[in-house]
């Protein structure tokens, strides 16, 4: 066969020529000698790989390397845990900046300005347990039409930002809704957790509401006021839904998946998110802003045991369901809500 590189003077053998002492010396007959490729270095605290085996993870300055970027010490990918070296400063300090970039735009944000509407409520005349809270309220009442796609508006964009979470998490860790347990591989006994939570979190929910209200530390959460409209209903539900997936997935899938990559210890990342879960409540009082710490509480142990998110996603959601659904129902009727 031909050589298929004629020209390349590196692949060929050269006439020699004659010795010092006048011989010849041997001609190559055109034969292609072959060409040993160097042994590829190994980076320490690299993984061997074979050929056509998977992609090696290496140790660098930032932390190892997977497929799709950093992979970080203790990340679960597909194939389970990834063995890799600690993270360095370098790359806890961008996952301090990521963290703080996400709650910028989500969570951190909204207690942010739930801190600035208590301190407002606060220097109002009026006593703070004379005061409402609307919540779902009609943004054009004698449009209906449009009010229904302000709804829409405000269901799709909290998604987007749980699409952003887990997207970052899948650039992290190689996997994103196996990793929090949020895919449908415990369906059943997920349903059965998040009905248990709704009853264990949504009653003692209500009364320790009522009693802080009555205390003059809560405002009157009036939970639904869209109207008669015959989406009402639909919507009211949707926005349930879409609490209980943005706020679980970001507050625990994320944040407390983040928080333990950058060396935090698993309770203390619970702690950090069950106290911004209350901060962004204080909009409703101090109350609302104590009941939601503690659910934080209940939902981030229930997460480091179980692993899984999904159970708490179903349950937030029946409970803000119970309490929209349920509001728009009884108001009506019951002067105490």
């Amino acid at each position: 066969m031909p050589d298929p590189q004629p020209d390349n003077p590196s692949r060929r053998v050269e006439p020699q020529s004659q010795s010092a002492a006048g011989q010849p010396s041997p001609v190559s007959t055109g034969v292609v000698e072959p060409v040993v490729e160097p042994e590829p270095a190994v980076v320490p605290g690299s993984v061997p790989v074979a050929a056509g085996g998977p992609v090696p993870v290496v140790a660098g300055a930032s932390g190892p390397v997977g497929p799709v970027g950093p992979v970080f010490a203790g990340a679960v990918g597909a194939g389970g845990p990834v063995a890799a070296g600690a993270v360095g400063p370098r790359s806890r300090r961008l996952v301090g900046w990521e963290i703080a970039l996400v709650l910028g735009l989500t969570f951190g944000r909204s207690g942010v300005y739930a801190v600035l509407s208590l301190v407002e409520r606060l220097t109002r005349p009026v006593p703070l347990g004379q005061q409402t809270t609307s919540m779902n309220t009609a943004a054009t009442p004698d449009r209906p039409w449009l009010s229904l796609l302000y709804e829409v508006a405000d269901v799709i964009f909290p998604l987007a930002e749980t699409g952003l979470v887990l997207y970052l998490l899948y650039l992290a860790h190689g996997s994103a809704r196996r990793l929090i347990g949020l895919d449908a591989t415990r369906l059943g006994r997920d349903l059965l957790a998040g009905f248990g939570l709704l009853a264990a979190i949504g009653l003692p929910g209500l009364g320790f509401y009522l009693v802080a209200r009555q205390l003059g530390l809560n405002t009157t959460v009036a939970a639904a006021n869209l109207g008669e409209a015959w989406w009402t209903a639909p919507a009211l539900v949707l926005a349930a839904i879409m609490a209980g997936l943005s706020e679980e997935v970001v507050m625990l899938g994320y944040l407390v998946t983040r928080l333990k990559d950058r060396g935090m210890g698993a309770w203390a990342a619970i702690a950090w998110s069950a106290g911004l879960r209350g901060a962004y409540h204080l909009y409703q009082g101090f109350g609302g802003a104590i009941g939601n710490l503690v659910m934080g509480l209940v939902f981030g142990y229930c997460y480091q045991r179980w692993g899984r998110v999904l159970p708490l996603v179903v349950a937030h959601a029946l409970i803000d369901t119970v309490a929209f659904l349920g509001y728009a129902l009884a108001a009506p009727h019951l002067s105490w809500l």
